[in-house]
């Protein structure tokens, strides 16, 4: 290949760069990002980024000695807009076309929007522009803060919101937030986190609609209530960036569907990060967005699916002070027990704990609320495939 495109200049399109170089393809590369930035790091924005206990500065996810080093050509500030049938031309939004050999795609996903996102007042956080605009509002004395969506957004978001003296109230549609993720007994003890951050949460219905004229005035549920809100930040999931490729040969249904590889249906087209279903699975985490693009690379200069990637799910979360962490793939089925610390009244106690899921005699999945030192031990067992034991924990 004397050409290679990464389309996203995400934080996996800048891995991918970097792979590209550290495996030895030396040819020219382009990078294409619709963000008129470089890449920068995402899960600070909802905690220290949004309460200003760090600057933009801090987000950057490299400096201008790497940026010499990758040698690339930076396209930023243009949405990619075509792919052609044979994956060898990228259309750009301004009427430009990249002619290349592969095309790594890491487009990751938009925030899910509702009607009545238009409306002054009300957010989404997904991107560094999203943050510069709510963290501003927020600096405008103690406001009414409605957060619709219990996932980590979410809940990162309200826990900023509150920290920063704010009236807080989550919606949840869900009985509990975070069910599908850590099952419905440890989602109840992690949603005690809301408790105790003083934000209120509002669990089983969803929103009918949003009020206001011009800005928004408060968040109306579909049983009737009305939240007086003089902000609303909309925390519902994503949708995977593939409108782009819309004509082209690709397999598409939320995401871009890959092989184990991270390959597509062209061997000279792979995807990674957010936008990409591998394996039948797609995942919004950093660890995917960060492990992925090795075995992408590999892949895609090989020609073929040389190397397959199926890591150890994982993913944290920073809320109201705690850090949770979750790795493994556990069922509904499975049983949790408690190893380490405790619960107390539903909420964890000030040292955290540390939960096991199991099936059948083993351990499938671990979970922890402050405990982060026996919870690398018990994944690292789980990456082995080895059940987790009472001495890996205590």
């Amino acid at each position: 290949m004397k050409t290679v495109t990464v389309v996203g200049a995400s934080l996996s399109g800048l891995y991918a760069a970097r792979e590209l170089r550290a495996q030895g393809f030396d040819g020219r590369l382009v990078v294409v990002g619709d963000e008129p930035h470089r890449p920068y790091d995402r899960p600070p924005l909802s905690k220290d980024f949004l309460t200003g206990r760090s600057g933009e500065d801090r987000l950057a996810l490299s400096d201008a000695e790497e940026t010499t080093e990758l040698d690339a050509e930076w396209l930023l500030g243009v949405r990619a807009r075509g792919l052609d049938a044979r994956g060898r031309t990228v259309l750009l939004g301004d009427g430009r076309t990249v002619s290349t050999d592969g095309v790594i795609i890491a487009t990751g996903a938009s925030a899910r929007r509702l009607p009545g996102c238009e409306l002054a007042g009300v957010h989404t956080l997904r991107t560094l522009d999203d943050a510069r605009a709510l963290r501003a509002e927020l600096g405008a004395g103690t406001r009414r803060v409605v957060v619709i969506g219990g996932g980590f957004i979410g809940a990162e978001t309200a826990s900023s919101c509150a920290g920063l003296g704010h009236d807080v109230t989550v919606v949840e549609a869900a009985p509990l937030p975070l069910v599908p993720q850590l099952g419905p007994e440890m989602a109840a003890v992690c949603a005690g986190l809301h408790r105790r951050g003083g934000v209120d949460l509002v669990t089983g219905t969803g929103v009918a609609g949003l009020r206001g004229t011009v800005a928004v005035t408060g968040v109306e549920l579909a049983d009737g209530r009305l939240l007086p809100a003089d902000i609303v930040i909309v925390g519902i999931g994503a949708i995977p960036n593939t409108d782009w490729l819309a004509g082209s040969t690709l397999a598409l249904h939320d995401g871009v569907l890959c092989d184990d590889g991270c390959v597509t249906a062209l061997p000279q087209v792979v995807a990674v990060g957010d936008v990409a279903r591998v394996g039948g699975t797609r995942a919004e985490h950093w660890t995917s967005a960060t492990e992925q693009p090795r075995v992408a690379v590999r892949n895609l200069l090989a020609g073929h699916t040389a190397e397959t990637v199926r890591p150890l799910p994982y993913f944290w979360s920073d809320q109201y002070g705690a850090r949770i962490q979750f790795a493994g793939r556990r069922l509904d089925t499975d049983t949790v027990r408690i190893a380490e610390g405790g619960v107390t009244d539903g909420t964890p106690d000030e040292g955290g704990f540390l939960a096991l899921y199991e099936r059948d005699g083993r351990t499938t999945a671990v979970l922890s609320v402050d405990r982060p030192r026996p919870f690398m031990r018990a994944r690292r067992e789980l990456g082995r495939g080895v059940t987790v034991a009472e001495a890996a924990v205590s």
